[in-house]
């Protein structure tokens, strides 16, 4: 301020020094001067700007903190294998969220259920995105499925077809039958194999999948033809969750994702064509028998069971004004992926704490008699048995660090700066195993989950355990898993004498249980 007078002050003088030009110099003097004080506001006000910017970005929360990494590759050399094990560990030194660059990507990990409750429920909206990999996508007709999908229109037409049609309890109540036989032919096989050393784990691998494919298509397939087909869905759906989950240069440097470096995405993609091939190859069966009436017997048949396939075609035709978006083929054939090998492990840790296995056995002989089959209908008087699924679901969730969400704008969790665009994995593993809310957090024991005090849902009311997510991307399959899980549990039962050798073989493929 003490510049502009002087100069003011000296461009007055000059200028009155020069009489004869009094009424010109005047002029000129106010527009001099009139442009020299505007030019001094710019300048102030820029200034004035620039330090308000200033003063506000060092009021922006840092990112969280993390370990150090390399040049242009961040902390991927130094990842584990088994990646929740090693990020619960990185956590016990820097604390519930921490920060990792891997690669271009900044990945935000929350290892506590108060910083995963600001994720999953107070900024819900915001993280409502999930990060895919760049495989997952290419096998999901470029996230066209109800996981990997956008938050918006898309999205919504699929949760609600999912949580509101195919998953439904009603619509799981009429493809009861169809689970019960597929369930029924495993436990005779499991029976005819008594004496003998077998693969628990490939048995219940193929029991899902055949009650999967059934509860999809019904009896619109058959005998050998049933066999063919659900032998070549198992393989491409085991296909393509390892190609999913295996390491991706592209995932890491988004810029490099068009060159497919490890080809990937083409394997993918051919492995996405052969399901496609299946599928179309089954619901053009099935609309040629509906359509054309042919053979009425076998039709009737066909529609005397409801199965997903039936209802998603009508669907397709008719529409549902209940629905945001248009419902078209290929969300019908993408919402057909799932896997899950939860019962394995519980029959794995039954298994390895027989005191278990001999409670689970004493229940379901009390309550549907050691000669009977267990049905559908007796799960609700089977306590225990729910209460070791929900303790195989704590210790080893089906996706340990949940699904990748991705924040949709700059979001202050846990007091840190969580950039726009990063990955934010949530560590239910970790979760799960926090010694001050679970008592031996380690020890398989599922009187935790028992007594008419138990909290404990699937719907991740409690942040503290979390196996299906949950807010508005929790998993949508929830009430079927549930259903699958706690029926194939059946093979426990104590009129399958095969279970414990079956189990024990399975276990010894499982010698790292405990900290997986």
């Amino acid at each position: 301020m003490l510049l502009s007078f002087y100069l003011s002050n000296v461009l007055n003088i000059a200028w009155s020094l020069s009489p004869e030009n009094c009424d010109a110099s005047n002029q000129l003097r106010e527009v001099l001067v009139s442009v020299f004080i505007f030019a001094l506001f710019c300048y102030i006000t820029s200034t004035w700007a620039r330090s308000k910017s200033a003063r506000q970005k060092s009021r922006t929360p840092p990112l969280p903190p993390g370990p150090c990494g390399l040049p242009l590759v961040g902390n991927l050399p130094f990842l584990d294998p088994t990646l929740h094990t090693y990020l619960t560990r990185l956590a016990k030194s820097y604390g519930p969220i921490m920060k990792l660059r891997l690669g271009k990507k900044i990945t935000i990990v929350v290892s506590s259920s108060s910083v995963a409750r600001e994720v999953l429920k107070d900024h819900d909206i915001i993280f409502a995105n999930h990060d895919g990999p760049v495989a997952a996508l290419a096998g999901t007709y470029e996230g066209c499925d109800v996981t990997w999908s956008s938050y918006g229109a898309q999205w919504r037409t699929l949760r609600k077809v999912c949580t509101l049609k195919i998953l439904s309890n009603t619509t799981l109540n009429s493809v009861y039958p169809l689970r019960k036989k597929m369930v029924r032919q495993t436990v005779r096989h499991l029976n005819s194999q008594a004496g003998s050393a077998i693969n628990v784990g490939d048995q219940v691998i193929a029991a899902a999948f055949n009650i999967v494919t059934s509860i999809i298509w019904g009896n619109t397939i058959k005998g050998e033809e049933m066999a063919r087909l659900g032998a070549e869905f198992r393989q491409i759906i085991t296909e393509m969750t390892v190609l999913a989950i295996k390491p991706n240069i592209s995932d890491f440097y988004p810029g490099l994702a068009q060159f497919d470096l490890q080809g990937i995405v083409k394997r993918m993609k051919v492995l996405a064509n052969r399901f496609d091939s299946l599928f179309d190859m089954v619901i053009a069966k099935r609309l040629q028998m509906d359509e054309e009436g042919w053979n009425q017997k076998l039709v009737d048949e066909v529609n005397s069971t409801q199965d997903f396939l039936q209802y998603l075609l009508r669907l397709k035709k008719e529409g549902d004004s209940d629905v945001d978006a248009p419902f078209t083929m290929t969300q019908l054939k993408a919402l057909l992926l799932t896997s899950s090998n939860s019962v394995e492990f519980a029959m794995a840790e039954m298994i390895k704490n027989p005191e278990v296995m001999s409670k689970a056995q004493q229940e379901l002989e009390q309550v549907v008699g050691k000669d009977n089959m267990v049905e559908e209908s007796h799960i609700h008087h089977l306590p225990f048995l729910k209460a070791v699924m929900m303790e195989t679901l704590r210790l080893h969730p089906g996706l340990p660090m949940l699904v990748p969400h991705c924040p949709s704008e700059t979001c202050i969790i846990g007091g840190y700066t969580v950039p726009k665009g990063s990955q934010v994995l949530i560590n239910a593993w970790a979760i799960h195993r926090n010694p001050s809310v679970w008592k031996n957090p380690s020890t398989f024991d599922p009187e935790r989950f028992t007594g008419v005090d138990s909290k404990w849902d699937f719907n991740g009311n409690d942040l503290n355990y979390i196996p299906f997510g949950t807010g508005r991307r929790i998993c949508p399959g929830t009430a079927m898993g549930e259903r699958m899980v706690l029926y194939s549990q059946r093979l426990c039962s104590p009129s399958n004498g095969n279970c414990r050798a079956a189990v024990r073989r399975s276990w010894m493929f499982r010698s790292g249980l405990a900290s997986f």
